[in-house]
């Protein structure tokens, strides 16, 4: 194992400015080097020489179009690195305390990188879980779909045979814990799969400036059909 190559991506990612670009990326999103200076708070020849060093790195990948630049994050195991940290550097204590983030839309409904998260993305990973959709191992590290899945997003308008061609060699699903939940959603092809639909379906609506994802009405009753009331009435907090 390279040790310095470790500690190189650790240097990088632990610098504030850096890590705010970073973080302003989590919702899968492409920006330019302004708007990144601008989450950062820093002049855009300063944002410029951060983001030469995080794709050098492989942490960020360019893309051009016309006249502009657009970064994002490389991967999505970048994006799972992110998440893991916000994890750890959440305030940790004895006694129960408030987890994740204070605004209550980042807690209902947000992107994680290209899956859902919040109270949304742990209901979904819960019911697929319960429909036998979706198997955890016995350590909970893994998680398989199961020819149940096919059955189970029908209800959605999605077919399961289109996860083989979403997101290349990712797996069709793996657990990632939650932020704010403490609890798993899913990400992997089919965490992918169930955003994307969720958005061109206009059920989820992206805000400027936010990971928070708004439910539309129409959202709500599609996903109130499906998960079932009482897993609704978690997400929508009632």
């Amino acid at each position: 194992m390279n040790t310095n190559r470790i500690a190189h991506v650790a240097a990088l990612v632990g610098e504030p400015a850096r890590t705010a670009m970073l973080l302003a990326l989590m919702d899968g999103r492409a920006l330019t080097a302004r708007e990144l200076a601008d989450a950062a708070r820093i002049a855009p020849a300063t944002a410029s020489r951060h983001l030469a060093l995080l794709v050098e790195a492989a942490l960020l990948q360019v893309q051009p179009q016309g006249r502009h630049r657009y970064h994002r994050l490389a991967s999505a195991e970048v994006a799972q690195m992110l998440e893991g940290l916000m994890q750890l550097a959440a305030p940790q204590a004895t006694r129960r305390v408030a987890t994740g983030p204070a605004d209550a839309a980042l807690r209902t409904a947000r992107s994680c990188y290209d899956h859902l998260a919040g109270r949304l993305g742990v209901a979904i990973a819960s019911h697929l879980l319960d429909c036998g959709a979706v198997h955890l191992d016995v350590d909970g590290a893994a998680a398989h779909v199961t020819p149940e899945l096919d059955a189970t997003l029908r209800p959605l308008g999605i077919a399961a045979d289109t996860l083989t061609g979403q997101g290349g060699r990712r797996p069709a699903c793996r657990p990632c814990l939650d932020w704010s939940e403490r609890r798993m959603h899913l990400a992997g092809r089919l965490g992918l799969l169930i955003c994307r639909h969720a958005l061109d379906s206009g059920w989820l609506l992206r805000g400027a400036g936010t990971r928070a994802l708004a439910i539309s009405p129409k959202g709500a009753v599609a996903m109130r059909d499906w998960l079932g009331l009482e897993r609704w009435r978690e997400v929508a907090g009632d």
